[in-house]
């Protein structure tokens, strides 16, 4: 029997444990499964006798490696940050590990000691980045074949809410981490190529800067810069590309909103607020206006508006000029502020659904005609246990999981899904479950 370790057990996980358990018997697996709160691995678990709860703390080494050298394969579904430090203890013990998340420099770092154990680290196969890249990469990779010279490729992904339960005027609701919509684009400047020419994307600019989107039957999206582009020329092999971008989807008008927050230093993580514990919503929106004994607070938020009352119905839907009762944080920064008030609002609800959205963007010449690809996907989930989200990360990560151990995968080192023996499969075996592109050709 070979067995399967897995770091966490949270949102996104679910899709990828009933995966795994739903072909233990046949693949001759045991499931581990390590998280703090047993109760989250049981539901998962749900009785299988296949699978069995560790309740500990994964970021404990000393508790963590003694399984970690009893698995044949981990499964890191922990923070990023600690994702190195399981490598670290993967390389010892000569195990393979999948992550989800983006691969960080002391990740990479880590390729020749992987390729001198034998072992495979395959980040970065989840959404987004996971099926961006390989979709991508099907149709790069055909595009080349058939000859063809791409000069312009756009991605865009956006974890969102599905029509039936989009009651809100933001039309969002938070489906994966809020934490990670809260600091959305913090620490870094986005950049990207638009016709040879670099171009960059400060904190401050970035959601001013839109392009809008269309999917066949779900309407209009915005997409803003999602981080560093540029690195995809060498990941995709694409160094004659004239344009790469690479996008988060939200639908408008969010970012137009947002960036209210942004700009009024709302997102910020850096500083507590005094007396946090003590403020109100309004206080909290108070404290970022400007001083004026003559106006109310939603007379200085209307003028700071520009009197745009459709972005004043958006910041009064999440009751921000409630005095009475205090947010209730301790210690707090503006980022932790603002989402102790959204999950609120924008938390999903019984019969919920979310949604998941992706568009990719081709532009190709073949002798003297060009040509134009657009390829998209949506993925609505089922409840709020099997949600798109966590179909769209989990089962990339599972199908990779089932390759590595079959050594249908035989690539080692640190490496990202963009290759033909890792995408073609996973790709096909998604369409089983309904992950499906919808692809348009058209010249141009």
């Amino acid at each position: 029997m070979r067995n399967i370790l897995l770091l966490g057990a949270g949102m996104s996980c679910s899709t990828l444990i009933k995966y795994l358990l739903d072909h233990s018997e046949a693949e001759n697996w045991h499931l581990h499964i390590v998280d703090q709160n047993l109760d989250v691995i049981l539901s998962k678990l749900n009785g299988h006798p296949r699978g069995t709860a560790h309740q500990f703390d994964a970021l404990n080494a000393q508790q963590r490696k003694p399984h970690i050298q009893d698995a044949d394969i981990v499964i890191s579904m922990l923070p990023p940050k600690y994702h190195v430090d399981v490598a670290k203890d993967c390389l010892l013990y000569k195990k393979h590990l999948l992550t989800p998340s983006y691969v960080t420099d002391q990740m990479r770092a880590l390729d020749q000691e992987a390729l001198d154990a034998g072992v495979l680290i395959l980040n970065e196969i989840g959404l987004d980045p996971g099926i961006d890249h390989m979709s991508a990469m099907k149709i790069i990779d055909e595009i080349r074949f058939q000859g063809g010279k791409l000069s312009a490729f756009k991605s865009y992904c956006g974890g969102l809410i599905a029509p039936i339960a989009d009651n809100n005027l933001w039309h969002y609701k938070f489906t994966w981490n809020p934490s990670n919509v809260i600091l959305a684009g913090q620490g870094s400047t986005a950049c990207y190529l638009e016709n040879k020419q670099v171009k960059y994307i400060n904190y401050h600019r970035l959601f001013e800067q839109l392009d809008t989107i269309n999917i066949e039957g779900y309407g209009e999206f915005e997409g803003y810069a999602n981080r560093d582009s540029l690195s995809y020329i060498d990941v995709y092999g694409l160094k004659d590309i004239e344009t790469i971008f690479r996008g988060t989807l939200r639908r408008p008008p969010f970012c137009q909103a947002w960036n209210v927050f942004v700009r009024l230093g709302m997102t910020e993580n850096h500083f507590k607020m005094k007396d946090s514990e003590l403020l109100s919503p309004r206080q909290f929106l108070n404290s970022f206006l400007p001083f004026d004994p003559e106006r109310t607070v939603e007379q200085k938020l209307t003028q700071y508006l520009g009197d745009d009352k459709q972005l004043y119905e958006l910041f009064s839907s999440l009751d921000f000029f409630n005095s009475k009762l205090p947010i209730g944080l301790a210690n707090a920064s503006p980022a932790e502020l603002l989402q102790q008030i959204l999950v609120k609002k924008w938390k999903l609800q019984e019969n919920d659904k979310d949604m998941v959205v992706m568009y990719h963007e081709f532009i190709f010449s073949k002798g003297t005609e060009q040509f134009k690809i657009e390829s998209s996907l949506v993925v609505e989930g089922k409840d709020q246990r099997y949600t798109a989200m966590s179909d769209t990360v989990g089962l990339p990560l599972a199908i990779a999981t089932k390759l590595i151990l079959n050594e249908n995968i035989k690539g080692r080192g640190v490496q990202i899904p963009v290759n033909s023996e890792v995408y073609l499969p996973i790709l096909n075996e998604l369409a089983d479950f309904g992950i499906i592109f919808t692809e348009s050709l058209k010249t141009i």
